[in-house]
């Protein structure tokens, strides 16, 4: 689905304990969406090896390897450090599992400033299913419709917006059935570990469109 890179947002504090002990540090509340179809929730400490090893079967235009670490056989500590804050904000990043009747099926991310240089108010969101058998099924709909929604009532988002490369047919059709526009296409945006670069799509829904619709 989105370009998603686990790593390429990195914080280099060390994590202090499980999500929820990190949570009531900061007296924030985890995020925790329930949908029709799946939830979003935080990972679970022994889902670690479990989301790398996800992320390891996707391709390089879903799940670049910018760094080293991303190619690993094990999870590096910064996907660690990253996987332990999920479920919060922290400093300008959100990472949630795609959970179907208790199974991890995927993940999801939201970016916005200071984790990614973006303006005031937007967000950028990428999500990715582990396997095949689990596309096609509403799931990744359902979570991009779920964190979106979260983010204008919650997240103080005035604008969310997710990028895919151009040949995306899927996921290019789930974030237009949503309402998000096509605002254009990014020659030449994504570089490959072979050279090669793909083109991108931009989509963008606005708060007050999002409203609109619900």
């Amino acid at each position: 689905m989105a370009p998603f890179n686990p790593e390429e947002f990195a914080d280099p504090q060390p994590a202090s304990g499980s999500p929820a002990k990190a949570a009531a540090a900061h007296g924030r509340a985890l995020v925790d969406l329930r949908g029709m179809l799946i939830r979003l929730r935080p990972f679970r400490a022994d889902e670690i090896d479990e989301a790398w090893q996800g992320l390891a079967q996707q391709d390089e235009a879903a799940h670049p390897r910018r760094r080293p670490d991303d190619r690993y056989p094990q999870p590096s500590e910064q996907f660690r450090r990253r996987l332990d804050r999920s479920g919060r904000l922290w400093r300008g990043c959100l990472d949630l599992g795609i959970d179907r009747h208790g199974r991890l099926v995927g993940t999801i991310q939201a970016r916005t400033s200071p984790a990614q240089t973006l303006p005031a108010g937007v967000c950028e969101i990428g999500v990715i299913l582990y396997q095949a058998r689990d596309r096609g099924h509403g799931y990744g709909a359902e979570a991009v419709d779920l964190l979106t929604t979260w983010l204008f009532q919650a997240g103080k988002a005035e604008r969310v917006q997710a990028g895919t490369d151009t040949g995306n047919t899927p996921m290019r059709a789930v974030l237009e059935r949503l309402g998000f526009h096509l605002e254009g296409i990014l020659r030449g945006y994504g570089a490959m570990s072979d050279g090669t670069r793909l083109d991108g799509a931009m989509y963008a829904v606005l708060k007050t469109e999002w409203i609109a619709r619900q």
